[in-house]
């Protein structure tokens, strides 16, 4: 297992996360006392660890079946469903499974869901994606986990899924008629979210972010005090440990939510751009990975992968510095919580099984073992 692991795992990609996940760690802790972020995040960390050197060992070509994936699709809409009747409320949100000790998110796991399922389904189709079936078809695969998720309410979760589906069309191959045709049904659907799905707080969000300063004692506070905190970092911050806006407690939830900004206070605009670099570094080795994909299959996986980081980064970062409204998305391997962490390093480990047989690999007769939906 250990020379399969050597060959099979991107150490580029591991040794950038790690320092992400050290950078998460020094900022959910209070150095001063016990820290109950920082000691349950430790666990967390060591099970996702785990978990993607198990997966990073494992033969992923079976994932290529149709009957695998449609179980796990179903199995997995099933468990979102009954999370309205076993699930607990966070937040106002109904999004949780709780096992006693620990709880669990399930749309975390559903993202990877999704894309293994679009990877399958366009692995097929992307010579036709021409045709607007495909596009629809395609859609209801994201459409009914997205419904799901908006009746919990996670607008957040929602959204990176269908960031994913709108992704994986594009790097499928789309004409520009069909994009436009996207595009307006997207501005129609936001129109009956907002009549009849998003809560109240939900629509204080998209209004504050429209006008950041119109309720800044109320529903604009949050990302108002996230935009101080990214502000006095200034090149070098305020050193860890002495982020006043987070450990003074200013800034809220600034262990999920907003770890970016009190990441931003404490290491300033240094540490920021480093942190970008190895995010970077992450999506380019994941692309660059999909270019060596064995079959379509393992390709269009990886891209979705890609999009997965990117989009979850890109949003966190955008609502931290006010640039997007406000949803409850973490910073991949800096945000506490262990769902993420495991479907982060879960996804990644399916995406290191997958490169261990991708030179072996035929494509045209990987091609012919393929059923279609």
């Amino acid at each position: 297992m250990f020379s399969r692991l050597q060959k099979n795992v991107d150490w580029v990609i591991f040794f950038s996360i790690i320092p992400l996940v050290i950078a998460g760690l020094f900022t959910m802790n209070s150095f001063t006392a016990d820290n109950y972020f920082f000691h349950r995040q430790l666990i967390w960390v060591a099970v996702s660890l785990s978990i993607f050197f198990v997966f990073s060992a494992i033969d992923w070509r079976f994932l290529r079946s149709s009957g695998v994936l449609v179980s796990l699709y179903l199995f997995a809409m099933g468990f979102l469903s009954a999370i309205f009747i076993l699930g607990h409320t966070v937040k106002g949100a109904k999004s949780w499974l709780s096992f006693g000790i620990f709880a669990i998110q399930p749309s975390d796991f559903v993202k990877l869901l999704v894309i293994l399922v679009l990877a399958k389904y366009f692995t097929r189709r992307h010579v036709e994606i021409a045709h607007i079936k495909h596009i629809i078809i395609s859609g209801l695969y994201a459409i009914i986990p997205i419904v799901l998720v908006l009746l919990q309410p996670d607008f957040g979760s929602a959204v990176i899924i269908g960031a994913i589906w709108l992704g994986m069309i594009m790097v499928s191959g789309i004409s520009k008629k069909h994009l436009a045709f996207l595009g307006i049904s997207c501005a129609v659907f936001f129109s009956i979210l907002w009549i009849g799905v998003f809560a109240p707080y939900q629509k204080d969000r998209i209004k504050n972010f429209l006008s950041p300063l119109s309720d800044i004692r109320g529903s604009g506070y949050n990302a108002f005090q996230s935009q101080i905190a990214v502000g006095s970092g200034q090149i070098l911050g305020k050193g860890v440990g002495f982020g006043t806006q987070s450990r003074l407690a200013f800034l809220p939830e600034f262990e999920t939510d907003f770890v970016f900004s009190a990441f931003a206070e404490e290491w300033g605009f240094v540490g920021v751009m480093v942190l970008f670099l190895l995010y970077a570094i992450i999506v380019m080795r994941i692309i660059a990975a999909a270019h060596r994909g064995a079959t379509n299959f393992e390709t269009l996986y990886a891209l979705g992968l890609a999009i997965f980081f990117m989009t979850h980064f890109i949003i966190n970062v955008g609502m931290n510095m006010g640039l997007l409204p406000v949803t409850g998305i973490p910073l991949p391997f800096l945000s506490y919580g262990g769902s993420h962490l495991l479907a982060e390093f879960g996804g990644l480990g399916i995406l290191m099984g997958m490169r261990g047989y991708a030179p072996a690999a035929n494509r045209g007769d990987a091609h012919n073992e393929f059923v279609g939906f």
